[in-house]
This record gives C-alpha cells, structure tokens and sequence, in this order.
C-alpha cells in the first residue's frame, strides 16, 4: 500500500470501515429469557490490563529468540500466524528508528505517552511513521540509569514469548485475537469507561480541565467528551497512582448515561467491579475512606498506591459508585446489591471463587504493582498476577462454564504498525490524525448523536479470550475494539443496548472466539508457572496443586517473590564521605552474567545510585555522598540477569 493510499484510507475510508463492523457484529441466537444467558458461558471474567499495543507483547507472535537462560518458547505444528512484524518492519521501519526486542532483564521500562492528541500524531495521516517524534515518553532521556538504556527510540520495542511467556502460552491452547482496537485515541480513563458502557461523551467536571474536550458550560466542564485521565466525583480515594491518598483540589469527573451495570442490574444478573487496593486501610472520623495500601514491583521501585481511582470506571456513575468503599455484607453477598453497590476489594473475587458463589460478571482489575503499566508495574509482575488468577479459576468448579477474557486498557504510546480503522472520526482542536483539527472526514452534517473528541479506533491492543469453550491455538481477525466485550455481556445475557451515543452498537462480535457446538472436543486446562510462565500441568491433565520452577532465576516462594532471607547487606561509612554496601546472595542462582544496582532512598527520594556485578554471590559498591548522611535509609536492590529481575529492600542505618 502506498503513502498516498494510507493517506486516503484513514481519511476516507473510515465510512467503509463501519459498515463492515455493523456487518460483522453479530449477536448469540438464542431464545433464552433476559438475564439468561444465551450460550455454554455462565460466567464471564475480564481481566483488564494496563498500556500495551499487540506489536509490543505478540509483535513476533509465535516465534521467540530463545536465548539461554530465558524461559523458552516453541509453538506448536501449525500455530497460525499473526499480523505482527515482517522482517521489513524489524529492518527497514519507516519510523525514526526500527522495533528493537527487549529482553526479560529489560522488564522494566519507561511509560511512553499515551495522549489523545499525540497518538494521531504518531499515526501521520496512515503512515504510521511518527513514534518516535510524538508518543516517546518524556522520562526516556537515555540519561537515567536502567536496566534498559531507554531513549526515545524505546517507544518502538516489543517483548517476545521468552518474557510475556504466559501470553503466549494461553495464545497457543485458546485464542488471540489480532484485531482489535482500542475504542478510541488516549489514555486510561477513556478505555475503562469505553470496556463498560461505549460512551465517553456526557462527561461534566466540578472545574476546568482539559480533560473534557467541548463541554457546553462557558468553561467548556460540562456534557463534554472525556479524553484524558481525571478523578471520578463519587470515590473518596482520588488521588495521584503514585502518590497514595488524596489529591488538593482535583477536577472531578462525573458521566451522564448508563453503563453494563445498570443492564445487569435490570435483569437480576449477578456482577462486580473487584480492584486492587479497594479496600479502605483507614477511615476519617466522619466515615470517608483512606486508600494507602502501596507495593513495590519487582524492580524494588518506590512504593506505589494499589489503587487508582481513575483506573475505577463505575466510579464516575452515581448509580453504580461505592464512594466510601463500603465491604459487601457477606461474601456470598458479592455480586448482589447490597451497600458494597458491585465495587470490591479484589481479595473478594478470591473469596467469592473459593466459597463458590462467584459472579456472572466479574471484572478484575490488579494493584497498580501488578497490572503491567510501564514505570510502576511491568511484563513480569502482570504475568505472575495473570497466572494466579488464571489458574485459581481453571481450578474451580465453575471453569467447565467460564470465560476469561484479558484485555488492555489502553496502548501506552507504544509502536504498532496496523494503521487503526477510523469508524468514528472527530473535528476538534483536540485531533491531528490527518491535519490539524481532524481525524477522519466528519460530514457536513453528521447525524445524531454525533459528539466530537471520540475519534477511533485508537490502537491496535492485544485480547485474548480464556475458556474450555474458545478455539484452541486460534488467532481470530474479525474487527472488534473495547465494547465489543460489553457487546458480549449484552448479548450473552440478553440485556438490550446501553443507548445514545454508545460503540456497543457498532461493535464487532467476540463469537468467532468461541466453538459452542456441543459435539466438538473443549480446549484443555493449561496451568502455567507464575515466574516462568511456562506450562506447569501438560494440556488434557486435570490441574494439580503443585508448581514447577521451570526456568525459573530463583527458587521462587509462592508468588513468585525471592525466598525468605536470600540477601544480607552491610552499610559501612568510610573517609571523605565514602559509604560501602557489601551484599551476599543466598539460595539463588543465576545462569550468565548478573549486575546488581543499589538505590540508596530516604522518604521516597532516591539520594544516590550505584551498580555492581554479581561475582560468587556477591555484590558490593562504593557511594561517594555530598556529605554526611546519618541516620535511617532505604536500600532498594535489583539483580538483574538474563533470565530476569528480582527486588530486594532493606532498611539500613548509617551511623
């Protein structure tokens, strides 16, 4: 396809593109009852992940370098390709530099930008050919030290199935999907609000921002399009991902409208919305909650809040918001309504599963440590999340009717090389796809209800689909974005559309995901490793209780974290403002080389950095201080090798 082709079909060929979507969604016939569900699936789990494209996690998909030391990858006989990355795109990208792999030691990663406006820029009129120039993140300045090295040219690597090996394997026993979108250009907060209820006009602020794009109020706040990540008004618990409680005076964002929970709620189905962090660590006086429970990644990164409230979709729906993060009354609560109002801790999705009483409708979103957005969380620990929640479902005796379906939140600026169909174009100050103020060709008088600053698809996102009743190593191509997942629960359980303005309308069917004919074998169990994400069980076995440590860096305790008491370290000042760091590693083992790099950190400020390679155990540096330090520290550790990264804290006092 030429330039001057890609030029014209993301202009002009956004009208084509939907009507091909109205021809490809198609509903699951049935004559079920509403709150019935139509098909073999009564439960759905949606696991929804953080910032990735499908070039970035399945760019190569299903060929993996294999070095040593990594966990391996091999597909099976007759794995279908994708639509990844040709040997021209890894050598000759049109973009400013060409798509590098990244390696499991280069888990961690810079965030990149994710920006409505700047993710058409990146996309150049359908060349996709501006990456590097538009979403490459602001922190990858190639000067800070990293595992990774990053510049701006990161924003164009991928990951392959040496560290996203978990992806990859639920690839090779279900289905991928290799063509599917996010509902429209941005962040975080549009793509949750597109997974539950398509619509992300009818947003009103409590003051400017510019997050809403064209509201009616004199300061544009009200009855806009929502295009940036903003705090909702019905939680207690806004504030910044890393910085845990409140925010001084945020804008606060509430929707108009419906979303899935108000359809489930009409039809009697049970559901529920379980995030990590929910759960209040104290409360005011007067009852408001206080979200404080932090974690560190692998990486032994800074601490960083479990919640994000903005990552909370219902939140901004007075109807179906919990804003004082009230528990459920009982566990065999969870799913009805009751004051926890469908909002929970994500230890009640545990709970729930464990006790048997688990939801028709579960939609799981992980502590922020866990959910793969690059700069707080990462590839490994998302995989080790994916895998305990996966596993402890085909271990239940609900799997036999169960699908989970993982899916990403938004692209994170990252390089995908499929220019994405443009169904709803926009004409605001706010777009670029193809000009200033324009993404796509709006008609002179477009029809009802028509609403700027909604410009989609955005990027092409992974989504997988888990389930003993998906096609096995199937990679499935029909056209389907963010509400095609909300189109599934609509019609799986017979709830009508949302209405108005919503993408459910339009959305692409899941169906061909799926084989509900009952006379064809179902697709195996598969247990994985939560370190290795290898497969633990062979496909066809009943899954067990053990765990195997496959290619695993250490002998992982369960959930995949360093074994009890596997580092010592001692601090020692010296002359002329000189402190020494000695550490001894125990119980783990490394294959090749490893580097260790010390973070010396006092109320959340990293003072001074240094590295050292790991040589018979051992690691040990010399920090030279602007002057005297005394008193307590933080010592963040991070041994890295080719097999992975692990973290390691201590608190250390200097005399």
């Amino acid at each position: 396809m030429t330039p001057r082709n890609i030029r014209h079909y993301a202009a002009a060929g956004l009208t084509l593109a939907a009507l091909v979507i109205a021809g490809l969604a198609t509903s699951v016939a049935d004559s079920s009852p509403p709150g019935q569900p139509a098909t073999p699936i009564k439960h759905l789990v949606v696991i929804f992940e953080e910032n990735a494209t499908f070039d970035h996690y399945f760019g190569t998909y299903p060929h993996a370098a294999n070095p040593p030391g990594e966990p391996g990858f091999t597909p099976r006989p007759g794995t279908p390709p994708v639509n990844g990355l040709t040997e021209t795109l890894l050598t000759n990208n049109p973009n400013a530099a060409d798509p590098q792999r990244l390696d499991r030691a280069q888990a961690l990663t810079c965030d990149q930008d994710h920006h409505y406006r700047e993710e058409q820029e990146a996309y150049d009129e359908g060349l996709v050919d501006k990456f590097v120039q538009h979403t490459a993140g602001q922190e990858c300045t190639g000067t800070e030290p990293g595992p990774t090295g990053e510049n701006k040219t990161t924003v164009m690597d991928y990951y392959d199935g040496n560290t996203v090996t978990a992806l990859w394997n639920y690839a090779q026993h279900y289905t991928l999907e290799d063509n599917s979108f996010e509902t429209e250009f941005g962040p975080s907060t549009p793509g949750h609000l597109n997974l539950i209820s398509g619509e992300t006009g009818g947003a009103s602020a409590t003051k400017a921002t510019s997050s809403v794009a064209n509201g009616s109020s004199p300061n544009g706040s009200l009855n806009g399009s929502l295009i940036g990540n903003a705090y909702p008004l019905y939680d207690d618990c806004v504030g910044d991902g890393g910085k845990p409680g409140g925010v001084s005076e945020p804008a606060l964002i509430s929707m108009s409208g419906r979303n899935v929970g108000n359809l489930l709620n009409a039809q009697g189905v049970t559901w529920g919305w379980f995030q990590g962090g929910f759960a209040p660590t104290a409360r005011t006086a007067e009852g408001t909650a206080e979200c404080r429970a932090v974690h560190e990644n692998i990486g032994a990164l800074r601490p960083y809040s479990d919640y994000v409230s903005y990552h909370n979709p219902f939140q901004y729906y007075e109807s179906t918001a919990n804003r004082h993060h009230l528990p459920p009354t009982s566990v065999s609560a969870v799913g009805e309504s009751d004051q926890a109002n469908h909002q929970y801790d994500l230890s009640y999705f545990t709970a729930a599963l464990q006790e048997g009483s688990l939801p028709a409708v579960s939609i799981l979103k992980p502590a922020a440590y866990e959910d793969g957005h690059p700069g707080y969380s990462d590839p490994l620990d998302e995989q080790r999340y994916l895998v305990d929640a996966i596993n402890a479902i085909e271990r239940s005796p609900d799997w036999s009717s169960t699908a989970v379906v993982i899916s990403w939140d938004d692209s994170d600026g990252w390089y995908d090389h499929v220019m994405p169909p443009i169904v709803r174009p926009s004409a605001s100050p706010q777009d670029a796809l193809n000009g200033p103020g324009k993404c796509g060709v709006v008609p002179s008088q477009p029809p009802p209800p028509y609403q700027p600053d909604r410009c989609g698809y955005g990027p092409r996102l992974p989504l997988l689909v888990i389930s003993p009743w998906a096609r096995e190593d199937h990679v499935d191509s029909t056209l389907t974005d963010q509400s095609s997942i909300l189109r599934f629960i609509e019609d799986n359980w017979r709830l009508g559309r949302i209405g108005g303005d919503s993408s459910d309308a339009e959305a692409g069917s899941l169906e061909n995901a799926f084989d509900f004919n009952a006379g064809d074998p179902r697709a195996p169990t598969v247990i994985l490793n939560d370190t290795t994400g290898e497969v633990v069980t062979p496909p066809g076995e009943p899954p067990g209780q053990s765990s195997s440590t496959g290619h695993a860096l250490p002998t992982p305790t369960p959930g995949g974290r360093p074994p009890a008491g596997a580092v010592s370290c001692s601090v020692s000042p010296k002359k002329h403002h000189l402190l020494a760091i000695a550490c001894r590693f125990r119980a783990i083992h490394v294959h090749g080389r490893a580097a260790v790099r010390f973070r010396l950190v006092r109320h959340g400020r990293v003072l001074y950095t240094a590295r050292s390679p790991l040589r018979n155990s051992r690691a040990a540096a010399t920090l030279r201080l602007n002057g005297a330090l005394k008193g307590r520290c933080t010592l963040r550790i991070a041994l890295t090798s080719a097999s992975g990264i692990l973290g390691f804290v201590r608190s250390v006092s200097i005399r």
